[in-house]
């Protein structure tokens, strides 16, 4: 590959979103006949959340801005982009659903499990699409100067919850990801990474998968 931009930490956070779907479809998926319970009392739903919620605010507010005033003038081009904006507003309202159907005590296992397919459903397709669709064309058009703009608004919309949000990120990520990430920190941050964040993360039951392997049969 030849990309101008590395774009190496835009793929760790949709490879870790992908990786939770996968989780929050299990979940759906179990003959436990309320997926809600879960999400209810595991951190992982709550994790996933603030990392969506981060990276789509991150690129709202700082790429696609950039990249429509360079595609002024290509309305095929800026007609992918819009797509891909609706496609963020609906997933934030799909999220927001579920985060409200799970605070209504009247909300059944049903309508939350069919929410739920419908999160898994929607935002890995949004994701395959936006680097199939979009990432070209910030490649071609986004300067190195936006391109590190848009580094540092991601950063600071994930400082607050860097501490969980950085051991999830780095969760099987490969050795250049994870060096990559981590060499981008200040040493003290790098420090508690190694010695306090990642600890701590790595004995976190995100999903309450183990509750569910030591649950008596029937």
């Amino acid at each position: 590959m030849n990309d101008r931009l590395d774009m190496t930490l835009m793929y760790a956070m949709h490879n870790a979103l992908r990786r939770e779907l996968r989780h929050i479809a299990r979940i759906t998926a179990r003959c436990d006949p309320d997926p809600g319970h879960t999400l209810r009392t595991a951190p992982g739903w709550e994790m996933f959340g603030s990392a969506l919620h981060a990276h789509h605010g991150a690129e709202d507010d700082a790429l696609w801005p950039a990249l429509r005033q360079a595609l002024e003038g290509r309305p095929y081009d800026l007609t992918r982009l819009e797509a891909i904006e609706a496609e963020h507003a609906v997933i934030a309202r799909l999220a927001t659903t579920v985060d409200d159907a799970l605070d209504d005590p009247g909300a059944g296992p049903d309508l939350i499990g069919e929410l739920l397919n419908s999160l898994v459903t929607g935002l890995a397709g949004h994701l395959a699409h936006e680097e199939e669709a979009v990432f070209p064309l910030v490649q071609d058009v986004v300067t190195e100067r936006q391109w590190e703009h848009f580094g540092r608004a991601h950063a600071q919309r994930v400082a607050p919850h860097a501490a969980v949000l950085l051991p999830w990120l780095l969760t099987g990520a490969d050795e250049h990801t994870t060096t990559l990430v981590l060499a981008q920190l200040p040493k003290a941050a790098r420090r508690a990474y190694t010695y306090q964040w990642q600890p701590t993360y790595a004995v976190l039951d995100r999903w309450s998968t183990r509750a569910v392997m030591t649950a008596p049969g029937p």
